[in-house]
């Protein structure tokens, strides 16, 4: 049984950082391939960015590239996403997502519960 738990979130200033963690447990961070994803109020769950089990690759969706950045410790079997400027559109629940390296929340076949973010403005 794979379960993924993410931590991290919480309410924070326009402009500020936050660093949400995902911790996986049933297998190796390192044999996934991660993804995050976020829900806003009223809105679908959308991709935010992802990361190849092998080699590392990395993937971002364009309303976050040279903001977030997503990372993976294979010694703590981890995935994080570093957040930085943040906006208050970026106000959602994070979820990661585990088994695929896509933008299509479908193709994953594990989910987090997710993690509240609020950005005040």
């Amino acid at each position: 049984q794979v379960q993924l738990v993410e931590s991290g979130g919480g309410l924070v200033q326009a402009g500020g950082s936050l660093r949400l963690s995902c911790a996986i447990s049933g297998r190796t961070v390192s044999s996934y391939s991660m993804g995050w994803f976020r829900r806003a109020p009223g809105k679908e769950r959308e991709f935010v960015a992802a990361i190849r089990w092998s080699g590392g690759s990395t993937y971002y969706a364009d309303f976050v590239k040279g903001r977030f950045t997503i990372s993976r410790d294979n010694a703590k079997n981890t995935v994080y996403l570093q957040m930085n400027s943040l906006k208050p559109e970026d106000t959602a629940v994070y979820y990661c997502a585990a088994g695929a390296v896509t933008s299509s929340q479908w193709d994953y076949l594990y989910w987090g519960q997710g993690t509240q973010v609020t950005v005040s403005s």
